[in-house]
C-alpha cells in the first residue's frame, strides 16, 4: 500500500475523446498516441443523439447505440488500447448498450484480444410507462402530460455504476444513458477512492468531466477570438490531470494545435449548466461559483474551486415519441434582390401546396417555418444583410400524413423554372419526409430504478445511497438580475460613455437543454464586469434575443471568474428534433448577443479599441 504522501501526489490523466456521436475520428487516436493518458472517456449522448438512435432502433431493433464506436474506433485502436493499458468508458451504448457490448466482445474476439467488457444497465424506464402515466407524469418544461406512445425513455445515471465496474476489473465499461460528465467522475471515484457523500470532490469531478465531455470545446473549439486558435487541423483533444483532493489542470497533447487558455476552459465552464449554484447532477449538486481558473503553463490550466452538496431523490428522465413527420426544403436563390425572391419562394411553396392539401383531403401543416440563410434572419430585427445577392430559402415543415410531405418535397424542384430567376442548387436533390422524433423530460424517484454491472454474465446490482438533496430542479426567477458574491467589490468608473459591441468586453458560448438556451459571458478584464452587469440585464437580454425567445430569462452570476449566465426559457422553437429552426440548439445565439451595443465608459476605451 502506499503512503499517504505518495498517495496525495498521484494523479490521474484521463482524455477526452468525443463531444458527440459524429465528432472527429483523430481524437481518440491522437489521445491513445501522444497523450499519455490513463483512461479514455467517450461521451456520444446529446439530447437530440438519444433521438437519432431512437429512430435508428425503430429500423433495426439490433442498433440504437453509436455504431461508429465499435466499428472505427475500437476497431482500429483496441489492440494498443490494451497493450498500453488504457482503461475506456464511454455512453457509446446509448438506447442499447448491450448490443454495443456485443459488437464490442465480437470485435475483440476477431483480433484476438482478451479484454473484460462491463455493461452498465437500468436506465431504461419503458417498462414503468403504464404507472407513470397513472401517476400523472408531467414533463419538466410545460407540464404536459406523458404521451401515449413513447419510442424511449432512460433516466440519466451517475458515476456509482461506473466506478463499480472499475472496482470489478472491467477494462472497458459501457453504459447507456448517464449524465455526460460521469463517465469521467466515476473514473475518479473508483481511482481516489472518493464516496457518495465527498461532495466537493465529487463537483470537482464533475466539473472536470464537464470540461472535456465536448471534445475540443475545452481546447480552442468555438472560442470567441477563432482567429487567435492556431492550427485548427491537427486541434488537439483535452486531457485533464487530476489530483486526489479534487483539483485539476486541463491540457492537451503536445504538439497539437488548438488553445488552452483560461478564456477556452471558462467558456466551457458556462457550457449548458443552467444555474451555476444548483448545476443538478446524479450524484451530486454543484456549485460552480466560487470556479478558479488559473493559467498554470503554456496550454495548461488549473481548475479548483468547485463546491458540492446531496444531490436530489429523482433522476431525470429523457424519453421520445414520435409526433408526426417533418420535412426540410432548400433552395439557393442568386441576384438582385435575392433575399425577397427567396421569400415569396417560400409563401407561393407553402400557398400552392396548401391548396393541394386540401384538394387531396388533408389538413393543414402542422407547423411551418420559412428562414433565408445568408441574410442574417437569426438576427431578426438586428439583421444588416438583407442585401446579399446570394441566399438560400430554407423550408421546414411538420404534417401528420407523411403523404402530405412527399408531396411538398415534389412540389420544390418546380420553383427552378416556376417562379425567381436565379434559382437553382436544392441542397443535395429532393428532401424525404421523417418521423418527427420528439423529447420529453421528467423526473423520476431514484428508489423506482436499479442499476446494475453486467461482466462475464454476472449481473451484480449497484447500491444507490438515499439522499437528502431537493428532488425539484432549482427554477429561475423570471427575468431576474440577482446581484451576485462580490457585486459592490468594483464599480463604473464615471465619466463620458461610448458604444461598443458586447463582444469587445466578453466572451461567450451558448448551448441548449431542451427548449432553453444557455448563454455565458467572460469579462475580458476584471475591469468589464461591473459595466456588463449594469448593462446586461435579464431585461436587456430579453429584449434583444426577443424574436427568439418565448419564455423568461434569468442572469446568474460566476464571480470566481468574472463570468454571467443567463437562462433562456422557451427559446429554441422545442429545441432538438422539435425545432425546425436552422439552428435548433442555439448555437448561434452568443454570437447574437455578442453584437449587442453596450455603453462603456470612455476610460476604459485605450483597452478596447483597436
Amino acid at each position: 500500500m502506499q503512503d499517504k504522501t505518495a498517495q496525495a501526489a498521484r494523479t490521474v490523466r484521463i482524455g477526452g475523446a468525443s463531444g458527440f456521436w459524429g465528432d472527429s475520428s483523430v481524437g481518440a487516436p491522437q489521445l491513445v498516441h501522444h497523450g499519455d493518458i490513463d483512461y479514455l472517456v467517450f461521451d456520444y449522448l446529446a439530447e437530440l443523439t438519444m433521438s437519432v438512435l431512437a429512430a435508428a432502433r425503430l429500423r433495426k431493433p439490433e442498433l440504437g447505440y453509436a455504431t461508429d464506436f465499435v466499428a472505427v474506433t475500437m476497431k482500429s485502436l483496441l489492440r494498443e488500447i490494451v497493450a498500453r493499458n488504457i482503461r475506456v468508458v464511454s455512453n457509446a451504448g446509448g438506447i442499447n448498450p448491450h448490443g454495443c457490448a456485443q459488437a464490442l466482445a465480437a470485435l475483440a474476439a476477431e483480433q484476438g484480444v482478451p479484454v473484460r467488457i462491463a455493461v452498465v444497465e437500468g436506465d431504461d424506464v419503458m417498462p414503468q410507462l403504464a404507472g407513470l402515466r397513472q401517476a400523472g407524469v408531467t414533463d419538466l418544461q410545460k407540464g404536459q402530460p406523458l404521451p401515449e406512445k413513447l419510442v424511449s425513455a432512460n433516466a440519466y445515471l451517475g458515476a456509482l455504476p461506473i466506478r463499480q465496474a472499475l472496482d470489478q476489473g472491467a477494462q472497458i465499461v459501457i453504459t447507456g444513458r448517464c449524465v455526460d460528465s460521469a463517465v469521467t467522475l466515476g473514473v475518479l471515484m473508483h481511482e481516489f477512492g472518493w464516496q457518495p457523500d465527498d461532495y466537493d470532490r465529487l463537483a470537482q469531478g464533475s466539473l472536470a468531466g464537464h470540461i472535456i465531455e465536448c471534445g475540443c470545446q475545452a481546447t480552442g473549439g468555438l472560442h470567441t477570438d477563432w482567429e487567435s486558435v492556431p492550427d485548427w487541423p491537427n486541434i488537439g483533444y483535452p486531457v485533464v490531470e487530476c489530483s486526489p483532493d479534487g483539483s485539476f489542470t486541463v491540457g492537451k497533447p503536445p504538439g497539437t494545435g488548438g488553445l488552452v487558455s483560461t478564456a477556452t476552459v471558462g467558456e466551457q465552464v458556462l457550457y449548458e449548466i443552467g444555474d451555476p449554484a444548483a448545476y443538478l447532477l446524479p450524484d451530486a449538486t454543484c456549485d460552480f461559483t466560487q470556479v478558479a481558473l488559473r493559467q498554470a503553463g503554456p496550454d495548461l490550466v488549473h481548475v479548483s474551486g468547485a463546491r458540492g452538496r446531496a444531490p436530489g431523490g429523482s433522476y431525470k428522465v429523457s424519453a421520445t415519441y414520435v409526433d408526426g413527420f417533418r420535412c426540410n426544403a432548400q433552395l439557393t436563390i442568386v441576384g438582385i434582390d435575392a433575399v425577397a425572391k427567396a421569400e415569396r419562394t417560400a409563401e407561393a411553396i407553402l400557398s400552392r401546396t396548401r391548396r393541394l392539401f386540401a384538394e387531396h383531403g388533408w389538413g393543414d401543416y402542422t407547423r411551418t417555418r420559412a428562414e433565408v440563410l445568408g441574410a442574417e434572419s437569426c438576427y431578426g430585427p438586428h439583421a444588416a444583410a438583407r442585401a446579399t445577392r446570394e441566399a438560400i430559402m430554407r423550408l421546414a415543415v411538420m404534417h401528420p400524413e407523411k403523404a402530405a410531405l412527399e408531396l411538398f418535397a415534389r412540389e420544390i424542384a418546380a420553383a427552378g423554372t416556376s417562379w425567381a430567376p436565379g434559382t437553382t442548387g436544392s441542397g443535395g436533390g429532393r428532401a424525404s419526409p421523417s418521423p418527427s422524433i420528439r423529447q420529453y423530460a421528467f423526473l423520476l424517484d431514484k428508489a423506482r430504478l436499479a442499476p446494475a454491472v453486467v461482466m462475464d454474465g454476472v449481473r451484480m446490482p449497484v447500491a444507490i445511497p438515499a439522499t437528502a438533496g431537493s428532488a425539484e430542479p432549482a427554477r429561475p426567477a423570471a427575468a431576474g438580475d440577482g446581484a451576485g458574491a462580490g457585486e459592490g467589490a468594483r464599480t463604473v468608473p464615471a465619466g463620458d460613455r461610448i458604444e461598443v459591441p458586447l463582444i469587445r468586453l466578453a466572451y461567450g458560448r451558448s448551448g441548449d437543454k431542451g427548449d432553453i438556451s444557455n448563454i455565458g459571458l467572460i469579462a475580458r478584464q476584471p475591469a468589464y464586469l461591473p459595466v456588463l452587469r449594469a448593462e446586461v440585464t435579464a431585461a436587456r437580454v430579453a429584449e434583444w434575443l426577443g424574436h427568439l425567445v418565448q419564455g423568461p430569462v434569468s442572469r446568474h452570476e460566476l464571480p470566481g471568474f468574472d463570468a454571467l449566465n443567463f437562462v433562456c426559457e422557451a427559446a429554441l422553437d422545442g429545441g432538438g428534433m422539435a425545432s425546425l429552426r436552422n439552428d435548433p440548439l442555439g448555437k448561434g445565439m452568443a454570437q447574437i448577443l455578442l453584437s449587442m451595443p453596450v455603453s462603456v465608459p470612455r476610460s476604459l476605451l485605450p483597452s478596447l479599441l483597436p
